[in-house]
């Protein structure tokens, strides 16, 4: 099985984490501008495309960046409930139970099973 998180679209809401049954994600530091990955966000296995940069996909800012819902969406440090970034740290593990898929907020979750099938993310 193979995890990763599409960078970009990661708001920091932390659900990821929060439902995995078998803890496959870790909440990284966005880093700094100088170094995106000074808090190691690039420790999966996205695919170059979608390693962090530094930059939040537009779309996803101006849809979550001013929604009141208790997190601290694009936050640079997780604070223990929400901020950072997700990192698939524990891909392996994956169960494919689906409950990170659905509950997603930036639809960022990509899923590659055994057979070749992928799953992605979309928000409830």
């Amino acid at each position: 099985m193979e995890v990763y998180v599409e960078k970009e679209k990661c708001t920091g809401c932390q659900h990821c984490k929060d439902v995995c049954p078998v803890a496959v994600f870790e909440m990284r530091s966005r880093g700094t501008p100088d170094n995106p990955n000074a808090g190691n966000a690039n420790g999966d296995k996205a695919p170059p495309e979608h390693q962090w940069t530094g930059r939040s996909d537009p779309a996803v800012v101006a849809k979550w960046k001013d929604v009141q819902d208790g997190h601290r969406h694009f936050a640079v440090d997780n604070d223990g409930t929400s901020g950072g970034l997700s990192v698939a740290v524990n891909g392996e593990a994956c169960i494919l139970c689906q409950a990170c898929l659905v509950e997603c907020e930036g639809e960022c979750i990509v899923i590659k099973d055994d057979s070749g099938n992928e799953y992605r993310s979309i928000y409830k």
